[in-house]
């Protein structure tokens, strides 16, 4: 499931306000910052946005 390249275009990082890429399957929002790098769910097409429930990066 791929999100609109709008609802992309003014989603943001809630931990370091950089962009979100889209992940190929559509199941993750990756931050495009190489600091914080953090990958956001996304369930039912729904962006999960907590960074409580983010994947760190390894």
């Amino acid at each position: 499931m791929s999100l609109e390249a709008g609802l992309l275009e003014i989603l943001a990082c809630p931990e370091c306000h950089a962009p979100l890429h889209e992940e190929e399957q559509g199941a993750e929002l990756v931050c495009e910052s190489k600091t914080c790098g953090l990958a956001y769910p996304v369930r039912d097409g729904i962006p999960v946005l907590l960074v409580d429930e983010a994947r760190r990066p390894a």
